[in-house]
């Protein structure tokens, strides 16, 4: 049950990377392989650490819809598409991280 839960975070981890490989951004897509790391450490301090990184991803796919929606709609081009889309990544994003969370506190219970 430890590694399913950790699948969608790992799927998030390496979209997130995609995403800075296509703006070159070398050192934040060695950080997200970097993360697949501790994502599989059952220590609290590394799963806060990947919890917090994928919240922050979550707001980079905000931050990149938002961006992206702004563009199409300077040049009159479709955008609900794109935003629907980007909009479910960024809640994949955010749910991948729910579930490290949520796999954290029922670990503690026992």
């Amino acid at each position: 049950m430890f590694a399913l839960r950790r699948l969608p975070a790992l799927f998030a981890l390496l979209m997130l990377g995609a995403h800075f490989l296509r703006f070159a951004q070398t050192p934040l897509v060695l950080l997200c392989l970097a993360l697949l790391v501790p994502l599989f450490i059952p220590r609290p301090w590394t799963q806060a650490l990947v919890r917090w990184s994928l919240a922050l991803g979550a707001l980079v796919w905000l931050w990149t819809l938002v961006e992206d929606v702004r563009q199409r709609l300077a040049f009159g081009e479709p955008w609900l598409r794109l935003a629907l889309i980007l909009g479910a990544v960024a809640a994949f994003t955010g749910w991948a991280a729910w579930l490290i969370r949520a796999d954290q506190k029922v670990g503690s219970s026992e």
